[in-house]
C-alpha cells in the first residue's frame, strides 16, 4: 500500500501538536512511538484520507492512559 506524502506530512504535523500538547508529561521518543503504535492500527485501511486524525486521536488516548498525572 502507497502512502501518500501528504499523509505523511499530517502526520508530521500531528507528531509536532502532540510533543507541543504532551511535552510537559512525556519525552518527544515517547509520543513518536505512540504515534507509530497509532499508525500501525490503520495501516491496511484502503481509504487513507482520515488516517492522520484517526492516529491523532489513538496516540492522545496512549499517551494519556500513560500520563504520570492519571489517577
Amino acid at each position: 500500500m502507497s502512502i501518500d506524502l501528504d499523509e505523511e506530512a499530517a502526520l508530521r504535523h500531528v507528531t509536532e501538536q502532540l510533543k507541543t500538547s504532551y511535552g510537559d508529561r512525556h519525552t518527544p521518543e515517547k509520543i513518536e512511538d505512540a504515534v507509530a503504535t497509532a499508525r500501525q492500527s490503520f495501516t491496511s485501511l484502503p481509504i487513507r484520507t482520515y488516517v492522520p486524525v484517526l492516529v491523532e486521536r489513538k496516540a492522545r488516548r496512549i499517551l494519556d492512559e500513560e500520563s504520570p498525572d492519571t489517577p
